[in-house]
């Protein structure tokens, strides 16, 4: 297959009347090797679904249709993905993608066979939001590769203890394991987009963590250790407990020391503190999902 290079990027974005838009967090990839080794690290197999947000102009789309047996490509913006079908049929003829005009923030499900995978060049302003919607909607996602600001990626791979682990580091944990995979250089792109982009991996646990109700707790009880890092967790939970002395009798009830800090603990804990709190009256049942 012939994938799509800068001229061809260009040309159809003048065709179409298309200027990418910071607004729309909009930068096409031009590379064909980039976009093929962005389908060989994710590891996509000719049997997997693929779930594709933010398409654009098809660079990577046509990659993925070139391995998987079929792509969902869900696009936002309305000239792009009434142009998209077009320029598939034009160099992936017969493959099996399906373009889908909507916000990749609200969907809440996909036409045909569940998708296996996630495989995207992510809006940069919506990343994070983006990502965590698609992993708690599609629970048959097995694993992901992301492109994303190389900021936001140090953010969603941290681990506990590190300068940049924060809310998106555990609420991605929670869902799976997420790792670095690599950068991806600015001159690939167009328009160059004035910051670092790098790639994020990610693998679904064997098992849930928990149900619905054990996420949205534990997703408030980080929502609110996060919002004033530098506090203790006692403190920091004390508006979610009720109290600082019930926020002390959760966590140590969870095994946690009161002094600890939201950045020392792994989602596992968070979650013990969460149960911990569910069992008093007056802590916040559902919390805030995020």
């Amino acid at each position: 297959m012939r994938l799509l290079g800068a001229s061809d990027v260009r040309r159809l974005a003048e065709g179409a009347q298309v200027r990418p838009t910071k607004q729309k967090g909009q930068n096409f990839v031009v590379d064909g090797n980039t976009v093929r080794r962005i389908v060989r690290i994710a590891g996509v197999v000719p049997d997997d679904v693929v779930l594709e947000v933010g398409p654009g102009l098809g660079s990577l789309t046509l990659a993925l249709a070139e391995v998987a047996r079929r792509v969902v490509a869900v696009e936002i913006d309305e000239v792009l993905a009434a142009l998209l079908p077009s320029t598939l049929a034009e160099h992936a003829p017969g493959l099996d993608v399906e373009v889908v005009l909507a916000d990749a923030l609200h969907v809440h499900e996909l036409p045909g066979p569940a998708p296996t995978a996630l495989v995207a060049n992510l809006p940069y302003n919506v990343s994070v939001p983006v990502l965590l919607n698609v992993l708690q909607r599609f629970p048959t996602i097995e694993r992901a590769l992301v492109m994303v600001q190389a900021e936001v990626a140090h953010r969603l791979a941290a681990g506990p203890g590190s300068r940049t682990y924060g809310v998106p580091s555990v609420k991605a944990a929670w869902y799976g394991e997420t790792t670095a995979a690599g950068n991806v250089g600015r001159s690939v792109f167009w328009p160059m987009p004035n910051v670092e982009s790098e790639l994020v991996g990610w693998r679904r646990h064997p098992a849930p963590l928990g149900d619905e109700e054990a996420r949205l707790r534990t997703f408030a009880v980080v929502d609110a250790a996060f919002a004033q890092r530098r506090k203790t967790l006692r403190s920091a939970l004390s508006g979610l407990a009720g109290s600082g002395a019930i926020a002390e009798a959760a966590l140590v009830g969870a095994g946690i020391d009161p002094r600890t800090r939201g950045e020392q603990l792994d989602v596992h804990g968070f979650r013990a503190i969460a149960d911990g709190l569910a069992l008093r009256p007056s802590a916040d049942p559902a919390g805030s999902a995020g």
